[in-house]
């Protein structure tokens, strides 16, 4: 499996307050961008797998609702989430 729960917890404690920090906006932006990031060598290797691409048009717009929010509580954390992960937007 590509996400273990190891994986899991260093991305918590990167991107979140601590390894524990499951909930926070930028703790989930970061483990999205780290799943979109899979699907998306994933694909480039099987073109047709098309369900594939319905679940990473599906992630691609949860992180953004996620950035929209954090976008409006707090622009501060939105910038630094959004340099962190290299995010066009």
């Amino acid at each position: 499996m590509y996400l273990t729960a190891e994986k899991k917890k260093e991305l918590f404690e990167k991107y979140g307050k601590s390894n524990v920090d499951t909930g926070s906006a930028e703790s989930q932006i970061a483990l999205f961008s780290y799943r979109i990031a899979h699907l998306t060598e994933h694909l480039k290797r099987n073109r047709k797998d098309f369900s594939t691409q319905q679940a990473l048009v599906k992630l691609v717009g949860k992180r953004r609702k996620l950035l929209n929010y954090l976008k409006e509580k707090d622009i501060e954390r939105y910038r630094a989430i959004v340099n962190k992960l290299n995010l066009r937007k």
